[in-house]
């Protein structure tokens, strides 16, 4: 494969890495001894390592032929990476951060699009709120928007292993969907947001108020079984949604989801992951009516991730029996008013313990959950700022409306290693993330 050479952003370095045996506390996979040191390519998912672990494991492409092993330094080369072999067992090697949108936005703009002449358009104080943006310009928008859609979504075949290489790899602006596949492994990369070049306007949303919407999910799991995703940092880095522009007195939204698995999929662990200063960081799944498609399913197992600056969904569960422990959850000052942590919808089966919670002074712990159907779920052993506190019953004081019962119906099995919540911070802190084994 010719390699071409990449003019690197600036990103933040990571702090060294663990030895073997702190990187894969509770994942001890089947490495293949290197001369310089681990394989991370070749390492599995170990045993009663969460759901990701059920009957036949997560392998990915562990078992890949030399020739379906491949180094990438462009998002061209990955792309064609990911196409070679169909789903024969590989693996991919990412170096350095390869841009998914090197050109900038104006590489995709089409049709006479210009977002001052679409903001003319759809002032509602000249188009109103009673019908959705129609005319000349959100045609040009659909078609722009087409034009990125096609170039920054990549899809991961069956079988497949994606690791950064080294402290500082991974991917700006790529939208990875693993669609429709099974058995896949991403670990230690750094993925910035994608950041949605054309958002819509609908001016229907938010009851007659409108609303900026944005596509593009940084990672979906849609319709597939085993995925183990470990080890990675997911952030807004450059785009931070605090620097987003506000129009028609609505944020100019830019980002979508951060990890979202749904439409049936199955059997996954996030492990030691950090989520970084986002809004909607993790669907499980992703519609009420989905009862066909997702009961029984959604299975996932999060533990030893860090979200830091969170606000909303870390997860927001439908269906699933999902198994979150040993996570550690910031919120910071400005967030206070609209964060909520686990988010309680139909059907759900959330078993929350062991975590810990830092909140700024003047925060509502109660928040920390939400409620939007009436689904049981169990929180035990979780601290609040150092201190132990049983989230059920502070919500129900704090949010009567919203009252929780107690009870998922059911106990995770499928866990290695538990630690005190009161060292998570620290645990955590310290480990998880890209950059923290190579």
């Amino acid at each position: 494969m010719r390699t071409r050479s990449w003019h690197a952003h600036v990103m933040t370095s990571f702090v060294g890495c663990t030895a073997l045996v702190l990187a894969v506390t509770g994942t001890v996979g089947t490495a293949q001894a290197q001369s310089q040191g681990r394989d991370l390519g070749r390492e599995v998912l170990g045993a009663n390592d969460g759901w990701g672990s059920e009957g036949a494991g997560t392998t990915g492409g562990s078992a890949a032929a030399a020739e379906h092993v491949y180094t990438v330094t462009s998002w061209a080369e990955f792309q064609a990476a990911l196409k070679a072999g169909g789903d024969a067992p590989k693996i991919i090697k990412v170096k350095g951060m390869i841009d998914a949108v090197s050109e900038g936005c104006e590489a995709f703009t089409t049709g006479g699009y210009d977002l001052q002449q679409y903001l003319k358009d759809y002032d509602p104080a000249v188009y109103g709120n009673d019908k959705v943006a129609m005319g000349p310009q959100e045609d040009a928008r659909v078609a722009s928007m087409a034009n990125q859609n096609a170039q920054i979504k990549a899809f991961i075949p069956s079988n497949t292993t994606i690791v950064g290489v080294g402290k500082n790899s991974g991917i700006l602006g790529g939208s990875l969907q693993i669609f429709g596949v099974s058995n896949v492994i991403m670990r230690n990369l750094t993925i910035e947001a994608p950041l949605d070049c054309f958002p819509k306007w609908d001016p229907t949303d938010d009851d007659n108020t409108g609303n900026w919407n944005s596509e593009y999910d940084t990672v979906v799991v849609y319709g597939t079984d085993h995925v183990w995703l470990d080890h990675n940092t997911f952030t807004d880095g450059r785009f931070p949604d605090s620097e987003r522009p506000v129009y028609f007195g609505k944020v100019f939204q830019q980002h979508d989801g951060l990890t979202d698995i749904v439409r049936g999929s199955n059997y996954v662990t996030v492990s030691w992951n950090r989520y970084e200063n986002h809004d909607k960081n993790m669907l499980i799944g992703n519609g009420d009516g989905l009862a066909a498609i997702d009961a029984g399913k959604l299975k996932v197992t999060m533990h030893h991730n860090r979200f830091d600056g969170i606000l909303q969904r870390s997860p927001r569960v439908r269906f699933g029996q999902v198994d979150v422990y040993n996570n550690h959850y910031v919120v910071n000052k400005e967030q206070i008013s609209d964060y909520y942590i686990f988010g309680v919808g139909i059907s759900s089966q959330l078993h929350a313990s062991d975590n810990s919670i830092s909140l700024p002074a003047g925060a509502s712990v109660g928040k920390a959950l939400k409620k939007w159907n009436e689904s049981p779920l169990t929180a035990k052993n979780n601290y609040v700022n150092g201190k132990l506190t049983d989230l059920i019953a502070v919500h129900n004081a704090e949010i009567p409306e919203e009252t929780l019962q107690s009870g998922a119906g059911w106990t995770p099995t499928l866990r290695t290693k538990v630690d005190s919540p009161r060292a998570v911070p620290g645990i955590v802190g310290g480990r998880a993330g890209a950059g923290k084994v190579c």
